[in-house]
């Protein structure tokens, strides 16, 4: 989400990441089953299967955070799903890597963070487990910024997708191009006109519809496949850049075999 291309589609840090290891690796292939609003449960019963199936090199798991930013969450329970998780990906044999995701700035998070803080220590847990690599992006002062949040304050713009790409680069050991935690230049803060107006265009345009869809028992993923995945299949199908040597957006990548 946030992270929109010129033709309207979106990229996001998991595309540009794997337009990077493309870029050195010959014969690289990459799925993304990631669909917007899932819950953990969902993704433990859509996602993670077909992902163990891959026998992929490497695998990412970001969940948990959307149930514990809801009104009434179950954290144990969230925290065995993901456990639960987690131990079937490692099953399919490849690197694991967990995430501690970050947080904006602002009462949200502060009303928040205890759940956010329960289930980041169990992904740390998970990961001595099973050997699995965690990026903290949690404790970045830089992406708690609210620069670095689109208008919606729920997730990443731009910038904070660049950098989160660079920051699980890094993790894996690969040379780094920038500081992904470097902070943004100073600025003066949005008078209070400004502040207010920004806070009704929010109010109208994204919170409204959010209570709306849990009012309703409705998610903004609802009826959307992940970025690659075949309807007919059911099932993730592999992708390549179109052309090797200069993968692009990963929206402009081709099935293999097409």
């Amino acid at each position: 989400m946030s992270d929109g291309l010129p033709d309207g589609s979106y990229r996001g840090w998991a595309d540009l990441l794997a337009a990077r290891l493309a870029a050195r690796t010959p014969g690289f292939r990459y799925a993304n089953l990631a669909v917007r609003g899932k819950l953990i449960g969902q993704i433990l019963d859509d996602q993670c299967g077909p992902a163990a199936s891959m026998g992929a090199d490497l695998v990412t798991l970001v969940g948990g955070l959307n149930d514990v930013l809801r009104p009434k969450c179950d954290v144990a329970r969230v925290c065995a799903q993901l456990e639960t998780a987690a131990e079937l990906l490692v099953k399919g044999g490849g690197r694991l890597v967990l995430m501690r995701s970050p947080g904006r700035q602002g009462p949200v998070l502060e009303r928040f963070r205890p759940r956010m803080e329960q289930l980041f220590a169990r992904i740390d847990e998970i990961a001595a487990r099973h050997g699995a690599l965690v990026v903290d992006l949690y404790a970045s002062k830089a992406l708690a910024d609210p620069r670095m949040w689109a208008d919606d304050r729920l997730h990443l713009n731009a910038e904070g997708h660049r950098r989160v790409a660079e920051a699980v680069w890094q993790a894996l050991g690969l040379p780094a191009e920038s500081d992904w935690d470097a902070p943004l230049p100073a600025a003066a803060p949005p008078g209070w006109r400004a502040r207010r107006a920004a806070d009704l265009r929010f109010a109208r345009e994204h919170l409204g519809p959010w209570i709306g869809r849990r009012l309703t028992g409705r998610s903004s993923g609802d009826g959307r496949l992940g970025a690659h995945v075949s309807p007919e299949l059911g099932t993730a199908f592999w992708v390549g850049p179109a052309d090797h040597t200069d993968p692009g957006p990963v929206t402009a990548w081709v099935p293999v075999g097409a």
